[in-house]
């Protein structure tokens, strides 16, 4: 018999109406398995009976234990809390809305048994999903890609396995706002994919619309986190606004003395060239400051206020690894 143990963490917030069947189905799949296992679910303060179905369902099955947030965290921040928490060899992170099955998990277990510490799903189809968000995706997919010199696999999202020390790598890292799909690939490491169809979202209402808050500071996040390459634009094209500008004004000096161009709006458009390029540069450079900020200023970035089965783990990146 295995004396692996395989810890299964969940980010929410909201989910009662789906909590009972993911539980369920995570039973089933683990019926007969070699393996000990244990479903840490995340709470990210959520507002309706997710908390007291947690309560009843770990009651009935021991290996259900939970960990409630002090105050909105955020998806990836309650991730890594989970990953924190988590007392297994090998840990998987998927999201709750049975759009990824749990059912795929032992095929995860086989490819990490063969010595791959990092295994991503890629979603060879995605059921039942708006064309809108999905095309949005993998635009914003593109540009993670194009600034990061194609770190980002296309297809992957949060639904991984990490051995316990690509875990404990990834928990390392001091990063606020942290995107982890990313940085479980720059942790390197052997890593691998199993390939599967996302099914449509079990039951409710996905808590996010396709333009979602979460969605831009993800990609915002996934830029700023791998790549200077917007910051090295905005030089670029100050440098080429540079240059451009001798040959703008001789131009528009040669028109005026052709009586073609108006002095008033030569400079309203050179002026509005000028702002706009100015903007866009403090804006893109106000992104990384931002970061740095948030990084210098140290706030840990989870608080629990309640734990059911775990010890509640601080933020060990705050409190420099230990």
């Amino acid at each position: 018999m295995s004396s692996d143990t395989v810890s299964i963490i969940f980010s929410f917030r909201n989910e009662d109406d789906i909590l009972p069947e993911l539980i369920r189905r995570l039973r089933a799949m683990t019926e007969g398995r070699p393996e000990t296992y244990e479903f840490i679910f995340v709470n990210d303060c959520s507002s309706d009976r997710s908390r007291d179905i947690l309560i009843d369902e770990r009651a009935k099955d021991p290996r259900v234990k939970f960990i409630t947030t002090a105050r909105r965290s955020g998806p990836s921040e309650c991730v890594l809390a989970g990953l924190a928490a988590a007392t297994g060899d090998a840990l998987v992170y998927m999201d709750s809305d049975l759009q990824d099955p749990p059912e795929l998990i032992p095929q995860l277990l086989e490819q990490w048994r063969a010595g791959c510490e990092v295994v991503h799903t890629r979603r060879s189809a995605r059921l039942g999903e708006d064309p809108l968000r999905m095309w949005l995706t993998r635009r914003a997919y593109e540009v993670i890609n194009w600034t990061s010199r194609g770190l980002m696999p296309i297809e992957s999202g949060d639904f991984k396995l990490l051995s316990r020390r690509a875990a404990d790598h990834l928990l390392s890292l001091r990063e606020q706002d942290p995107y982890i799909r990313g940085l479980a690939v720059w942790i390197g490491f052997r890593q691998t994919f199993v390939d599967y169809e996302r099914q449509p979202r079990h039951g409710g209402e996905s808590k996010f619309s396709g333009l979602h808050r979460n969605a831009v500071k993800t990609m915002i996040a996934g830029v700023t986190s791998f790549s200077f390459l917007p910051v090295y634009l905005v030089v670029w094209a100050g440098l080429g606004g540079l240059a451009l500008s001798p040959l703008l004004l001789l131009a528009g000096l040669a028109a005026l003395a052709a009586g073609a161009v108006a002095w008033g709006w030569m400079a309203a458009a050179l002026a509005f060239l000028l702002w706009g390029g100015l903007m866009t540069g403090i804006g893109i450079t106000g992104l990384y400051v931002i970061r740095v900020y948030k990084d210098v200023r140290g706030r840990p970035r989870w608080i629990i206020a309640e734990s059911e089965g775990l010890d509640m783990i601080p933020d060990r990146a705050v409190l420099g690894g230990r």
